[in-house]
């Protein structure tokens, strides 16, 4: 089995973000999206045909709909099918997961003339991170696949293979937009990638944990927690996704509710 977590340029219109989960078909394990990221996160698990069959449909469904020229939001992004990881949900099949991100790449390219990165294993011995293409494309870094510039209308795409990770946020209130970004800053290591958005009347800390196995969520809420001064204070958690059963099988019980997390919402319960 093995999952990609498709980012689309896309949060806020109910009934476009229901046409992509039909073309998601079968595959679709989960559905998240957020009207201040203005973003929504696809989950899709399956054999590996049926996983690249539905990856494409819902990828050509945003192509149809979508206009990076007419979005905004938060998050940063620079196309309207933004990210595309594969995971290989057993670290056996990791090779098969870069060989559906070629593909998948390629796919993209040749289809809709829409540049791609890849990242993850890139070459013999090259790691590219998600936020090396984001920094570098364009600039330092040329698209891997497709064509040199960005498409006037979808902007381009990054396709990747990765482990699991879990995106993981945590919404303040009370706490202006410089402390939350000196926080994130304090978190930020190998293991947790963080970035500090305005959301509404919140700010928000966003959390990448990379490598699940070296940090607990609640380190990072009561790290999080502890950087709080005056009335700041968290609002609540919010897991954007799946997460693996053992991140949950780290926790404490009796903050599973405060940390966002239920057994259901495991890729396990959904794979």
């Amino acid at each position: 089995m093995f999952e990609c977590v498709v980012n689309l340029s896309e949060g806020r219109r109910a009934e476009v973000l229901d046409e992509f989960a039909r073309a998601a078909g079968a595959s679709l394990a989960d559905r998240h999206a957020d009207s201040f990221h203005h973003r929504s996160v696809f989950t899709l698990i399956n054999d590996r045909d049926e996983l690249v069959r539905d990856v494409r449909a819902l990828i050509g469904a945003a192509f149809d709909r979508l206009d990076l020229a007419t979005h905004e939001g938060v998050h940063p992004r620079f196309g309207v099918v933004d990210v595309v990881p594969f995971v290989a949900l057993d670290v056996a099949k990791s090779g098969d997961a870069c060989e559906m991100r070629n593909d998948t790449a390629h796919w993209i390219a040749d289809t809709y003339d829409v540049p791609c990165f890849y990242y993850g294993p890139v070459g013999d011995v090259t790691l590219r991170t998600l936020p090396e293409v984001r920094r570098h494309a364009f600039r330092s870094l040329d698209p891997d696949v497709g064509p040199a510039s960005a498409h006037p209308r979808w902007g381009a795409s990054a396709v990747g293979c990765r482990p699991i990770l879990v995106a993981w946020n945590l919404w303040l209130e009370n706490v202006s937009l410089e402390a939350a970004r000196a926080i994130a800053t304090r978190l930020r290591r190998p293991a947790l990638r963080t970035l500090a958005l305005p959301v509404g009347h919140f700010v928000q800390v966003s959390c990448n944990v990379v490598d699940v196995s070296a940090i607990r969520l609640s380190q990072i809420y009561d790290d999080v927690l502890a950087h709080l001064s005056g009335e700041g204070r968290i609002a609540r958690a919010e897991l954007v996704g799946l997460a693996p059963t053992s991140l949950l099988e780290a926790e404490d019980p009796s903050r599973l509710v405060e940390l966002d997390l239920a057994a259901e919402r495991t890729i396990e319960a959904r794979a």
